[in-house]
């Protein structure tokens, strides 16, 4: 099914941005040729969300395909996906808000949060776990073969507590690390003295009105119109949803759709949620990727003028762009294993920008 530019009546689109003008739409043409793009997704295949906002309004909210295949139900503007890594700004904003309460430092030294962690992690701050400069050991490089269960953000730092090294001194150099993120999410439970989901809950989502986003945790509130993750074969597409990591919530355990993904990025232009100075911290480049001309601020890619972040897991593939200086976001969830849509981002974003 194709759901193209539903747009959101003229209260609600005023209530995520502060806006006072009517939605101009998207123009028919503009929106055959996301259609086109779109193509791979539509029919009876595992699916995709997509949201181009301009100054606040969504100008094209579609979606594609189906969010579960075996019950026949189809994506919506409204399916929640795993987000993946796009989760990775939602831990970063939650630790800004702590240090905004002052429960935090960003340069405290991890273990003074974490002192399980070895000697080898005394130099690291939170700071260098923000930015991806800790040097800590990838925990999916070292997790038990043969795992019969799934990991919890707990479980990394027990696998750490085990790893009496780093990849380099932590500040000297960049290396993209879940493991971070992982440990992030331990800080934000000690610092704040609630669990996780509870803190994103109480702090994030529902003061932004993301009424459908949640960390998600075996036994706890179920997904609501929840897509499953899947994986093409050769005569069809598998259900592949979980992994052994899908439960490790700090770096990529959120779900979320892109109508709540539109109130969060209305929260990033202004201090509803984040102050200033925390917006700068986040989307200022800290440190150059391993990617040309890509910086990492805490929890964005930094690419010229945009900030953006992608989510990669096993039956998901997502990313978020973002124009600041043009007022202009796209978002692309999906459920499948490939393509990486961060390409598919900026061609749709290529229609619609001046």
């Amino acid at each position: 099914m194709r759901l193209t530019t539903l747009l959101l009546p003229l209260l609600s689109m005023c209530v995520l941005s502060g806006c006072a003008s009517t939605p101009d739409g998207s123009d028919p043409g503009t929106v055959r040729q996301v259609d086109e793009l779109m193509r791979p997704y539509e029919g009876a295949v595992p699916g995709a969300s997509v949201l181009v906002l301009r100054d606040g309004e969504p100008v094209l909210r579609a979606a594609y395909g189906m969010a579960d295949l075996e019950l026949g139900v189809e994506a919506t503007p409204a399916t929640n996906y795993r987000l993946a890594s796009v989760s990775k700004q939602f831990t970063a904003a939650a630790v800004l808000l702590l240090a905004e309460d002052g429960a935090l430092g960003i340069d405290d030294p991890v273990r003074t949060w974490l002192p399980s962690l070895p000697a080898s992690a005394d130099a690291v701050t939170l700071r260098h776990l923000l930015t991806h400069t800790s040097g800590l050991v990838d925990y999916e490089d070292v997790m038990p073969h043969g795992l019969d269960r799934q990991l919890s953000d707990a479980d990394v730092l027990s696998i750490l507590e085990g790893e009496d090294r780093t990849y380099f001194a932590p500040g000297s150099a960049y290396r993209y690390s879940n493991s971070a993120y992982a440990l992030l999410a331990l800080v934000v439970e000690r610092a704040s003295g609630r669990p996780y989901p509870d803190f994103l809950r109480e702090r994030i989502f529902a003061p932004l009105g993301m009424d459908a986003t949640l960390a998600h945790i075996a036994g706890g509130p179920p997904v609501p119109d929840r897509a499953y993750g899947y994986t093409a074969t050769g005569d069809g597409w598998q259900r592949t949803d979980q992994s052994p990591t899908s439960a490790v919530l700090g770096d990529g355990g959120i779900y979320s759709s892109i109508d709540d993904l539109a109130r969060w990025d209305a929260a990033l232009y202004d201090d509803r949620l984040l102050s200033d100075a925390s917006r700068a911290l986040a989307f200022t480049p800290a440190v150059p990727t391993d990617e040309p001309g890509v910086a990492y601020g805490m929890g964005w890619r930094i690419t010229g003028d945009s900030l953006w972040h992608s989510g990669e897991t096993i039956g998901f593939r997502n990313v978020l762009v973002r124009w600041p200086g043009e007022r202009l976001t796209v978002v692309v969830l999906s459920n499948r294993d490939a393509p990486e849509p961060y390409a598919l981002a900026r061609r749709i974003a290529d229609l619609y920008r001046d």
